[in-house]
């Protein structure tokens, strides 16, 4: 009788903890499907006004259009029990269909929908200005379809199946996953668009200006706490010694945030003589983005280290490739989750308290680190490019002269963002 009921106990506690995780699971992805309006303010802000309204419509149908594709085939695709082409990606069950994932798995569904928006919304602020509104959102529905879900199932099944899992890599909550897909598909993009109209005259870079720092400053605040949701619901359980995991992602997800504003504030503030407002707000993203990786593999001064690191390249990286490879970035994306995102990767192999280099690792994880990160990176930018090339051969991807002097407000969607205060004409 007491073992009866020590098997009753156990089960109550074990149905209890799986609910609270699923609890917690789908808390954290309403905050990560909130940080899209961050990510949306901060590329308003950082560009000009007459492109706001193009630049709303972009993001919100990266989550719109993802939502339904990651749904109809994406998640099938990272999440399937049955590989296909040599392990390549995955595929679900012959007699269940794309649509294989059952009630159970919903919370799950739910989280990755929304990390697989973020990684399609990076692409939007490294093009924004003169880019086909159609255009862009046959890309998004791709990158949502294919381009992110293949080598998400690179990892984050965790099972014997994912390659880079059983390499032994590390990437929490998608510093490469996401944030480095997203960073090396924005770079093609930009490439392949082109700068804005007037941005480099006589071979020097010009600073057109962004519109609104306060809504750069309130999608930066956004962000930083969606984040708490992106990275800490990556831990996928809820109570005992989850519990305790979690919270300490989220405060080292903090603290990274906070040095890798700091860190680019005094960065700045040496180099300009001014304390910079837009490059400290891209700090702490930069921190976000590098510390999600290895949010669970490193102690909170790990974390600081990160933070720092990252919130200092970011600001040389967005000077680089702006001023010496003239690629026109209006929000500093590829700097922010390209860069940022492998940096923090690699960096897990130097902090991870379990086999990084500076707590007695031989090195190994810093070498799993470095090609892992290096694979997402190289598989985005070649499928974006094969995608883009076409699309830019076919359909065209960037809008005209006139278009885009007037603004894509008035040209793609009939309207301005501010129609009281700003004319058509202004630039």
């Amino acid at each position: 009788m007491i073992v009866q009921g020590q098997e009753a106990i156990d089960k109550a506690v074990e149905t209890i903890t799986g609910d609270m995780s699923a609890l917690w699971i789908t808390i954290a992805a309403i905050l990560v499907f909130f940080m899209q309006a961050g990510f949306t303010l901060v590329e308003i802000g950082f560009t000009r006004s007459k492109n706001s309204g193009n630049i709303i419509m972009k993001n919100f149908m990266d989550l719109s259009v993802g939502s339904i594709m990651f749904w109809a085939v994406g998640y099938a695709i990272m999440y399937g029990s049955d590989l296909v082409g040599g392990g390549f990606f995955r595929s679900s069950p012959s007699d269940q269909g794309y649509f294989f994932f059952s009630a159970t798995d919903w919370h799950n569904l739910f989280f990755q929908t929304v990390f697989c928006a973020t990684a399609a919304t990076i692409v939007s602020g490294a093009i924004a200005g003169r880019t086909k509104f159609s255009t862009y959102l046959i890309f998004s529905a791709l990158l949502t379809t294919l381009i992110y879900p293949i080598s998400g199932s690179w990892y984050w099944p965790f099972d014997d199946d994912a390659w880079l899992n059983t390499a032994g890599f590390i990437d929490f909550a998608g510093s490469s996953v996401v944030h480095a897909v997203g960073g090396a598909a924005a770079l093609v993009a930009a490439i392949l668009v082109g700068p804005r109209i007037g941005k480099y005259v006589d071979g020097k870079a010009k600073v057109i200006a962004g519109h609104n720092m306060a809504f750069g400053a309130l999608g930066v605040f956004i962000l930083w706490l969606g984040w708490f949701g992106f990275n800490g619901g990556s831990q996928l359980a809820w109570g005992g010694n989850n519990t305790v995991s979690a919270v300490n992602v989220i405060i080292n997800t903090n603290l990274a945030a906070a040095i890798g504003a700091i860190g680019a504030l005094f960065f700045t503030w040496s180099r300009y003589g001014k304390a910079d407002i837009s490059m400290t707000l891209n700090g702490a993203l930069a921190g976000l983005v590098g510390i999600t990786a290895g949010c669970g593999a490193v102690n909170p001064f790990g974390a600081l280290a990160i933070g720092l690191v990252c919130g200092i390249v970011v600001v040389c990286s967005i000077e680089f490739i702006d001023k010496k490879l003239k690629i026109d970035d209006p929000v500093g994306a590829i700097s922010v989750h390209g860069v940022c995102g492998f940096l923090g990767t690699v960096l897990v192999g130097l902090f991870a308290l379990d086999g990084g280099l500076f707590y007695g690792g031989n090195g190994k994880l810093l070498w799993v680190q470095t090609y892992g990160s290096l694979s997402y990176i190289l598989w985005s930018a070649l499928a974006s490019f094969v995608i883009l090339f076409i699309l830019k051969k076919t359909m065209g991807l960037r809008v005209s002269e006139k278009e885009e002097i007037e603004g894509l407000d008035i040209h793609e969607h009939g309207m301005e963002a501010y129609p009281e205060h700003i004319s058509s004409q202004n630039n």
